[in-house]
């Protein structure tokens, strides 16, 4: 069996589009051409998964984006739980529906430290909430790009 990198499956100049899945919104940040970078995009405010999904993939064609990478939420002990199953399953629905890769990336810690960064940074509680989804998916990004 052949093991591809991330290049190979999605082309040298193509876009990553990070998601943090949750059940209100969806927090989203994308990568620069040469995946250097992360940059914080407004939210996607749930409604159902179909228009969830329509305005992905809208996204996806518009962006140039050749890989999507969703935070998986393990629980601190390793283990996967319902919410990584629940994660999972649209994943899934993601890669059939838009033809392009979904790949999982552990989140463990991401939104305390995007709320930990918010309190330092003196934002209102009312912003804070809208804006640690958008951060989480930022922080994510980054690290799957400072792995590569």
């Amino acid at each position: 069996m052949r093991v591809y990198n991330v290049i190979e499956l999605t082309g040298p100049n193509s876009r990553i589009l990070a998601l943090d899945l949750g059940k209100r919104r969806i927090g989203l940040a994308i990568s620069d051409p040469l995946r250097v970078t992360a940059q914080g995009l407004p939210n996607i405010e749930r409604t159902n998964k179909r228009a969830d999904l329509d305005l992905l993939e809208r996204l996806a064609s518009e962006r140039e984006v050749g890989l999507f990478l969703m935070g998986n939420p393990i629980n601190m002990g390793g283990n996967e739980g319902r919410q990584s199953a629940w994660v999972r399953e649209f994943s899934g629905e993601l890669e059939r529906r838009t033809g392009l890769p979904v790949k999982l990336w552990d989140e463990r810690l991401t939104s305390v430290e995007a709320g930990r960064v918010l309190r330092a940074s003196g934002i209102s509680i009312a912003k804070r909430a809208a804006a640690v989804d958008r951060l989480s998916a930022v922080i994510l990004l980054q690290s799957y790009l400072d792995s590569l």
